[in-house]
């Protein structure tokens, strides 16, 4: 894959779509704590890369309606979400038997001010955008905000505390027969799968390293079970690999995807831990490389919304999704960073591409890979040929009445 220089260009399929962005002024401020890896300020940064960069002239910019403890309830327990409105930091000591019982207070999920208003924040978001594709009026959603795909209905997880990506998903189907969830995190996205395990009405597609977070979960015989038996498709990778062994896999396992299962929406969920030299993961990937997924991704023409995820080095996630957003709209990027009121951040380079590097040693073997695209083909083949199922009576759609986002 091609290093430096300017943005992917249009090509073929190079139409503008119509856009809608999510960004909440405040989502910067919250801060999981001293040394923690997780770090919100990085939506910040990326929303001012936009804007400096121009990007959200060429977008519908909304502040996200936040989500209401019934929109939480349509996927976690009410034990867990009076639990989350109730802690605090002052009270954590107090509530120590719920904590351990939630996976909170954790080194991987502390309790920080403002948690349960963080998470309504980007929930909201995340709701706010599958609604507006649901109504027609955009082709493709953006939430960076978004994307915590580990937290379970009745626990927190892996620096996720309310699973947005599920909800949203949710609240696709209510318009939806079937919907395609495709994970690019590091991660294995295990609170997304394990939501759908069980249903063919979504099917879930992650690629991720083996043996890191979240242990014993993501192997390539966890297909699904019941209905949803072939509608998970996990491929675990080894360190080290490149863009062009990662889309060898990625674009044939996708195309296959899209043929057999025929979704009528899309939510793909673009970790930026995947990229090289973040420190909770070990890949190759260039940000053209990761943001190729999101190309062939939109290629397919159906609403997209698009979430962020995991991302731990302060210099690469801003610069990966404020390029994925203009990827999505269809503009090029100049390379120079423009100046902007982190710029101190992007050294050495101040570049949104950077020069080539002395990468890991790929642990991938072409023989390895092959193995892993011809089962996972295999088991996409058993599938029935798009599903059809029976809507029910259906609930209320989320909000879509959110305030437009001033510029000035």
């Amino acid at each position: 894959m091609e290093t430096g220089g300017n943005s992917l260009p249009s090509g073929a399929d190079g139409k503008k779509r119509k856009v809608s962005y999510y960004y909440d002024p405040l989502i910067g401020n919250y801060h999981y704590g001293s040394g923690h890896s997780m770090k919100p300020l990085r939506i910040a940064m990326t929303h001012d890369l936009l804007l400096k960069y121009r990007v959200l002239d060429n977008m519908q910019v909304f502040k996200p309606i936040k989500a209401t403890s019934h929109d939480l309830l349509q996927f976690h327990s009410d034990e867990y979400i009076s639990f989350l409105k109730r802690i605090t930091p002052d009270n954590a000591k107090e509530l120590a038997g719920l904590c351990k019982i939630y996976y909170v207070n954790s080194n991987d999920c502390p309790v920080f001010d403002g948690l349960y208003d963080y998470c309504t924040s980007y929930t909201g978001g995340s709701l706010s955008a599958a609604a507006r594709l649901n109504e027609g009026s955009s082709d493709i959603a953006i939430n960076w905000s978004g994307g915590l795909h580990h937290a379970k209905c009745s626990a927190a997880s892996g620096f996720c505390y309310v699973n947005d990506a599920v909800l949203a998903i949710t609240e696709l189907l209510k318009h939806r027969q079937r919907v395609l969830y495709v994970d690019i995190d590091v991660h294995h996205g295990d609170g997304v799968e394990e939501a759908f395990y069980q249903t063919d009405r979504v099917m879930t597609v992650s690629f991720h390293q083996r043996c890191i977070f979240p242990y014993d979960t993501g192997l390539i015989n966890h297909i699904g079970s019941d209905q949803g038996k072939y509608h998970a498709v996990n491929v675990p990778l080894d360190e080290g690999i490149t863009d062009h062994t990662y889309h060898s896999l990625f674009k044939p396992i996708i195309s296959k995807v899209m043929e057999v299962y025929r979704p009528e929406a899309l939510v793909l969920q673009c970790g930026a831990d995947s990229l090289a030299r973040d420190p909770l993961g070990s890949f190759n990937l260039t940000i053209k490389g990761h943001a190729e997924c999101v190309n062939f991704i939109r290629s397919f023409n159906l609403p997209l919304l698009l979430l962020g995820g995991g991302g731990y080095c302060l210099r690469n996630v801003p610069r990966c999704w404020a390029y994925e957003t203009a990827v999505a709209v269809g503009v090029e990027l100049q390379n120079d960073l423009p100046s902007n009121e982190f710029y101190a951040y992007f050294g050495p380079h101040y570049t949104l591409h950077d020069p080539p590097i002395k990468a890991l040693e790929n642990k991938n073997s072409t023989n390895s890979l092959e193995k892993i695209k011809t089962r996972v083909l295999d088991n996409i083949s058993k599938l029935e040929h798009a599903p059809s199922v029976q809507f029910q009576e259906r609930p209320p759609d989320a909000s879509v009445d959110v305030q437009l986002f001033s510029l000035n």
